[in-house]
């Protein structure tokens, strides 16, 4: 979500603008984890009981004794108006965690029952947003869903791209109930810069509390809060069946778009998708990462970049979908400046305008939004200015890296 206040961040990029230095490349993206209304570092120093067994599995490596820890219930005196207090950002500078290993994902969307008949049960009401892209469902209850169930959901997801699920309880679960919940889709991605609930790093915070001119100074040297991004493309292994959870949000307003990148891969005259096959782009970490140390922000993990194809192939559905996004791709590998600058300015130009490829999400007390990080991209949309809370978790579980499949001559 990818893709909202502050728990992701980008940066300036290091070298001089180019054609593809789009405005939110250029600045911090509002899902991102220290633009939170530009609140001041905590000076706080605390000291954190060891960490679980379960984390030290995850690669935590040992932690300071002292380290700074910023809370934003410290900074808002302690008290707050949050509905769920304990899913507020917190960033530990003591927090480091060693490079990702290559883990084996177990798509389970790929052997699905497409009839759908343990997730969209009788009394189930689905309704598409658009032709193309969206949907959402009432009468489904995520966290009872059986595995059957779960599978249908990451194959019903990736077809359709995102699904908002309305009446859900995962907010009101315990957080580690939650995380089990997701944790089925995949390995759960910990955000190297994002805030997180203490103790839950697996947990991505996208944080605004609204007041204090916040919404003006997001929008003093920018036109627009739209800003296109997959979530962490630069992982060798980034992410797929997503989870945004609503904690708190505007009664109107403060929306999420999703753009289908499928359809903008099919939208390309067949001579373009076949140049495009064969090619692949760098996705960098390193942006963000700098941008968060340029504010005092944590970095858990070192960055990294990497390289994944242009053209992506999803292994449940075999559809292909163009894998650019203008918060991480950065160059075409093999490409001179010049053509690597403009050929990705029109991709990422191209999914950004395709409105007829393109859903908008309301946000309502109780929904969770699924989406499938391969084959989307989505932007918050920062438009409130009623000083109303937006506070989301997402819960990130990665996925199998990036292939493709040959590019196949369509039949006239």
């Amino acid at each position: 979500m990818a893709t909202e206040i502050i728990t992701q961040t980008e940066g300036n990029a290091v070298t001089s603008p180019s054609p593809i230095d789009l405005p939110e490349r250029n600045l911090p993206r509002v899902d991102s984890p220290v633009e939170e209304g530009d609140l001041k570092q905590s000076g706080t120093i605390v000291e954190r009981p060891a960490k679980e067994e379960n984390s030290i599995e995850q690669g935590i490596q040992a932690k300071r004794p002292e380290a700074k820890v910023r809370r934003v219930i410290d900074e808002e005196g302690g008290t707050t108006t949050a509905s769920y207090p304990h899913y507020l950002p917190v960033w530990d500078h003591g927090e480091k965690y060693p490079p990702w290993e290559p883990f084996e994902h177990t798509e389970h969307g790929k052997d699905a029952d497409p009839s759908f008949k343990d997730l969209l049960v009788e009394g189930t009401k689905l309704q598409h947003l658009t032709p193309t892209t969206g949907s959402e469902v009432t009468g489904v209850q995520l966290s009872k869903l059986s595995d059957a169930g779960k599978d249908q959901l990451a194959l019903l997801v990736a077809q359709r791209k995102v699904v908002a699920f309305r009446d859900q309880d995962l907010a009101d679960l315990p957080i580690q109930e939650a995380l089990d919940f997701g944790g089925y889709f995949g390995r759960h991605h910990i955000h190297p810069t994002s805030g997180a609930p203490e103790g839950y790093p697996e947990i991505h915070l996208v944080y605004r509390n609204g007041g204090n001119g916040e919404f003006e100074s997001f929008l003093a040297n920018r036109n627009s809060s739209v800003a296109w991004h997959s979530d962490v493309t630069y992982e060798e292994q980034p992410p797929g069946t997503t989870f945004l959870i609503i904690l708190d949000t505007p009664e109107v307003g403060g929306d999420t778009a999703f753009v289908n990148h499928v359809e903008a891969y099919n939208r390309l005259s067949p001579a373009l998708k076949e140049r495009l096959h064969g090619l692949t782009a760098v996705h960098s970490g390193f942006e963000q990462a700098d941008f968060s140390r340029s504010r005092g922000g944590v970095v858990r993990r070192e960055p990294v970049k990497n390289s994944h194809p242009l053209v992506r192939t999803h292994p449940a559905t075999g559809e292909k979908a163009l894998f650019v996004n203008g918060g991480f791709t950065r160059s075409i590998d093999g490409l001179k400046k010049e053509e690597s600058d403009y050929l990705l300015k029109f991709l990422v130009d191209h999914i950004g305008r395709g409105i007829d490829y393109q859903a908008r999400v309301r946000w309502a007390p109780k929904t969770v939004v699924v989406w499938d990080n391969r084959v989307t991209s989505h932007s918050a949309i920062v438009d409130w200015v009623t000083g109303e809370r937006r506070h989301l978790a997402r819960i990130t579980p990665q996925a199998e890296r990036p292939y493709e499949t040959p590019y196949v001559a369509e039949t006239k």
